[in-house]
């Protein structure tokens, strides 16, 4: 009996279970559909005198909370839980299929075509630097200076675009960069950005890249938990996103994308899993048989079976809630903070572009008087609100909004404080910020 049939087979078994288990209530309807609880909606946080309060969290951008389908679906798994792909027992077998639909639930995820590969891997880092990896030797990379770090750095010899003055400039600055190019050539871009969460212009720049004969590696961490993604219809190469910042837990991702470099690659890992063979003969290379199939090939040792779980469980679950009912609530919340911020004086958000540009619920700003730091530090404290401060691992974008491009590594006055929304964000987490800076600020 195939692995496929054994987790279809009965619903009482433990794919019912599974489905059972996934079926818990929403926190409230939106649209005709309800959206999903996380889990931690309940927290209580101690703050300045000893008292606790419930947690007003606006860190979703750094990772979001699970929710509550994904902490069923893994439960479900767990009492079945066995290593993958090479047992023959019943439990290997049940993991093995759980595994491989998770990796179908993640290409339908982002609209992948059929041929497209899905790797698991830890998270976006661990996607991006397995992809260059893979790319042919003598691959030109064009990557803005806007960009995570984790799409600056894994390449060794990058061509650095500088933050383009709006949208159309950042097209024109990739169509001038792969002009005259010779040989393979790759287009390195966010779908979101992690620091003011404007939506950059993925189509076009796709458009672009094609048409001088490169591809493209799309970052859509921070785009996925927000907007639906798919690639067929935005005809990108590659994306890659990670499981904490889609409402499942650590240890998770995905690199989705073309198979062809990835199937002529050197394995991202040498080990069980990766090869077909291995013979007697001496030698690095001699008498070992790697698959050709991407998603072996790069999947060595014993995966993050309950990453995978989670992250298809987060994917399924956002599905279902529908897009629709999301992208209207986060809106009306953004436009709550985002009026709530211009409304305090000496509060100044940043942004790349025009204000009004369109974004994700991500919200970066300083605060006149106060290093990041200290303020991160008292809305947590006082006010029981917990935010991000730094750099957001995307220093030289940091330092040029804040107009300190010479500033060091550790500078700390080229800081920012940022505010994210999720599923979970409440009416009463954004007026409650909005109130504690008012309080700062007005106390100096």
């Amino acid at each position: 009996m195939s692995a496929l049939s054994i987790f279809t087979a009965s619903a009482a078994g433990p794919d019912g279970a599974l489905r059972s288990a996934c079926a818990v209530p929403a926190t409230r309807p939106s649209g005709g559909r309800e959206i999903p609880a996380v889990l931690g909606a309940d927290l209580e946080v101690p703050v300045k005198g000893g008292r606790l309060v419930p947690y007003a969290n606006l860190d979703y951008a750094a990772s979001a909370p699970c929710l509550e389908p994904v902490s069923a679906a893994v439960a479900a798994a767990l009492p079945a839980y066995s290593s993958v792909h090479r047992g023959a027992g019943y439990a290997s077998q049940l993991t093995t299929a759980r595994y491989e639909r998770a990796r179908h639930t993640v290409r339908a995820f982002v609209g992948a075509r059929p041929g497209d590969a899905v790797i698991f891997t830890r998270n976006t880092t661990d996607a991006t630097n397995l992809l260059a990896r893979a790319v042919p030797e003598g691959t030109t990379v064009v990557v803005f200076d806007t960009e995570h770090h984790a799409s600056l750095l894994p390449w060794a010899d990058a061509v650095r675009l500088a933050p383009p003055a709006f949208p159309g400039e950042a097209v024109r600055a990739v169509d001038d960069a792969l002009t005259g190019i010779d040989g393979p050539a790759l287009l390195v871009v966010t779908a979101a950005s992690n620091v003011t969460g404007e939506l950059w212009p993925i189509a076009a720049l796709a458009h672009i890249a094609h048409r001088h004969g490169a591809r493209i590696l799309v970052d859509a961490a921070q785009l996925v938990p927000h907007r639906r993604l798919n690639l067929t219809a935005l005809d990108l190469d590659y994306v890659v996103f990670s499981g904490h910042k889609l409402y499942a837990p650590f240890g998770s991702g995905a690199l989705v994308g073309r198979a062809d470099w990835l199937a002529e690659a050197e394995p991202y890992l040498r080990g069980g899993g990766a090869v077909k063979a291995v013979g007697d003969a001496d030698g690095e290379a001699a008498g070992i048989e790697w698959y050709d199939d991407p998603e072996a090939r790069h999947e060595a040792g014993t995966p993050n079976v309950l990453g995978a779980v989670a992250l298809a469980a987060a994917c399924d679950a956002l599905t279902a809630t529908g897009w629709t009912a999301l992208v209207r609530e986060e809106e009306r919340l953004l436009a709550r903070l985002r009026a709530g911020l211009d409304g305090i004086e000496g509060v100044h958000q940043l942004s790349l572009w025009d204000h009004d540009h369109p974004r994700v619920g991500i919200v970066s700003f300083v605060v006149e008087g106060f290093t990041a730091r200290e303020i991160a530090e008292r809305l947590s404290g006082e006010y029981g609100i917990g935010v991000r401060d730094g750099k957001f691992c995307a220093h030289p974008f940091v330092r040029y909004l804040l107009g300190s491009k010479d500033g060091g590594c550790d500078d700390v006055t080229a800081s920012a404080v940022r505010a994210s929304i999720g599923i979970g964000t409440t009416d009463e987490h954004v007026d409650r910020l909005i109130t504690a800076l008012k309080d700062l600020t007005s106390r100096g």
